[in-house]
């Protein structure tokens, strides 16, 4: 009888030891797959495809995206301290997307194709390009990253709640000058840092190195 009773708690005691080890598993696995999301909330992954970007990015180029750069808390209470200017546009919680950042974009024409491109023009910017020379707002726009300048002439003005993409290859981009703008809507992230091919490895051009705000 003794040993019958030892036989039945020492199998409870395995199930129990059973149970404890299967639920720390499944802890794991949600802690796990929680922390996932959550990064995945914030940066991605991209690869550069094309040569629209040249000389700044390159063919076959890895990049990660800070999608949390471009945070929209429209219809939010945070909306009242959020909206700096008054526009009643897009609000962005840190700051709305400025002239020289290089984005990441879902195409506007096929929106499950993704496209990376600089801002050039903002919502009630003029832009123009003349003779290949880039003006916003009747200032010309010093562009240290381009090696070749655009072979067409065009003026645009840029609405509410959207933005002028450029390639920095000029003449080989197929952008807003081709196209049209990019809806707020459309917005991904910012490229912010370069991982492959190890030569590139870094941070990208801050935007207040690249275009005068």
């Amino acid at each position: 009888m003794v040993q019958e009773t030892m036989e039945v708690t020492s199998g409870r005691s395995v199930a129990s030891r059973v149970a404890g080890f299967t639920w720390e598993l499944l802890q794991t696995v949600l802690l796990t797959l929680l922390i996932f999301f959550a990064v995945r909330a914030v940066v991605q992954n991209f690869k550069v495809e094309g040569t629209s970007m040249e000389p700044t990015l390159h063919n076959n180029e890895f990049l990660i995206i800070n999608k949390a750069t471009y945070t929209r808390v429209d219809g939010t209470p945070l909306v009242s301290v959020a909206d700096r200017d008054g526009s009643g546009g897009p609000v962005f919680l840190f700051g709305a997307p400025a002239r020289g950042d290089i984005i990441v974009f879902r195409y506007p024409q096929q929106p499950d194709k993704d496209f990376i491109k600089r801002i050039i023009g903002v919502p009630g910017d003029t832009v123009d390009v003349k003779s290949g020379q880039v003006t916003v707002n009747g200032t010309h726009v010093d562009e240290p990253y381009i090696r070749d300048h655009a072979s067409y002439d065009g003026h645009w003005v840029v609405p509410g709640g959207n933005y002028f993409v450029l390639g920095d290859n000029r003449p080989n981009s197929s952008d807003s000058h081709v196209w049209g703008y990019v809806p707020a809507d459309n917005l991904i992230g910012k490229a912010w840092f370069s991982y492959w091919p190890p030569g590139n490895w870094g941070p990208l051009q801050p935007a207040n190195t690249a275009l005068a705000n």
